[in-house]
């Protein structure tokens, strides 16, 4: 279980971060962390840094990441992520256009960007290694877009599309489902289901993503730190969980 756990918090936290932007701090440098068999360089923030103690204020994020094995080896797909974050962070897409996951279905990025234009709350870029049985691996990329899928019945939900070019050629489409919660000091609760790539021969390599949509994401920091955890289940059956912390500047 070990050695599948940076690549459990690569991914919990992209997606963490992408609908709390809470998991990295500004001022963090680029984290290098060895387990096992894989090597995971992190590093992302969210601006400002200084923030309220009492009151929530509007964030940007950025958040990137490098996943490799020491052996070259091909690490297994990403089935399911469930991520609880800070109480002290927020989300809110209420009044924002929506975009339908059939409006993203099958469709390459540049359609998908003229479906669903003002949907769009982040943007960024990722790498997947495709391993085919007896072949070696292939590295496809595809621009990320995060989309406002909307709110209702008590539940948030976003879209990550990514689409990638041959040999893999098709749509993802990741589904993000985000509820208030109370759990101590969790108060978001997300779950995010990724499809099988290249029919769960495709894992994530590499990725940078930044949420800038004003208002969407706001925090606040009433005791100098924020923090997050997730569990992670792969393909394999393997499930691991890793926990976040950084700190902030309350004003």
């Amino acid at each position: 279980m070990r050695k599948y756990l940076m690549l459990t918090m690569a991914l919990a936290a992209l997606i963490a971060v992408s609908v709390a932007g809470i998991a990295t701090g500004a001022n963090n440098k680029p984290v290098t962390v060895e387990a096992g068999n894989l090597v995971f360089t992190f590093n992302g923030g969210f601006t400002p840094t200084k923030l309220p103690k009492n009151k929530l204020a509007p964030i940007s994020l950025n958040a990137s990441g490098n996943i490799s094995t020491k052996d070259g080896s091909h690490p297994p797909a990403l089935k399911e992520t469930i991520v609880e974050t800070d109480k002290n962070g927020a989300i809110n897409v209420k009044g924002l256009p929506v975009c339908k996951s059939g409006q993203l279905q099958s469709r390459d990025t540049k359609a998908a960007e003229k479906a669903c234009k003002s949907a769009i709350i982040g943007t960024g870029q990722t790498t997947v290694e495709v391993q085919f049985p007896e072949q070696k691996p292939i590295d496809v990329n595809s621009k990320l877009l995060v989309l406002n899928g909307g709110f209702s019945g008590g539940t948030t939900t976003l879209y990550i599309h990514a689409y990638f070019s041959a040999p893999v050629t098709g749509a993802i489409v990741t589904t993000l489902k985000i509820k208030k919660v109370k759990n101590g000091r969790y108060g978001l609760k997300t779950v995010a289901t990724i499809p099988k790539i290249a029919g769960g021969s495709g894992s994530v390599k590499t990725f940078n993503l930044t949420i800038n949509k004003k208002g969407v994401l706001t925090a606040k920091c009433p005791d100098g730190k924020l923090q997050a955890k997730a569990t992670a289940i792969f393909s394999d059956g393997t499930k691991a969980s890793a926990g976040i912390i950084r700190t902030c500047t309350g004003t």
